[in-house]
């Protein structure tokens, strides 16, 4: 198992709203799945930037991530999230 952090700065919530009618379907494609998400994160140690959205992905190893974020079918649900506002996805590991 291997894990994601993803975090988003929201300026189009309807496009947000789209991307997370079909983010579920699109990560279980790839054998992942969202473990955890907020619109409440809050920093407990240090000081960094507080997204609007946070979620941790969960994928069975670091190539169905990868298989995720590069698959080809998937580029217009990836483009939703993009339109969303600013995101960024870590892998963990």
């Amino acid at each position: 198992m291997i894990y994601a952090y993803a975090s988003l700065n929201v300026t189009n919530p309807e496009a947000l709203a789209a991307y997370r009618e079909k983010a579920g379907a699109a990560l279980a494609k790839h054998g992942g799945k969202i473990e955890t998400a907020t619109a409440a994160a809050r920093a407990i140690d240090g000081a960094p930037a507080i997204p609007d959205a946070a979620a941790l992905l969960s994928f069975p190893d670091a190539e169905s991530a990868l298989a995720w974020a590069n698959d080809p079918t998937l580029a217009a649900v990836h483009a939703l999230r993009r339109n969303a506002g600013t995101s960024d996805i870590i892998l963990l590991g």
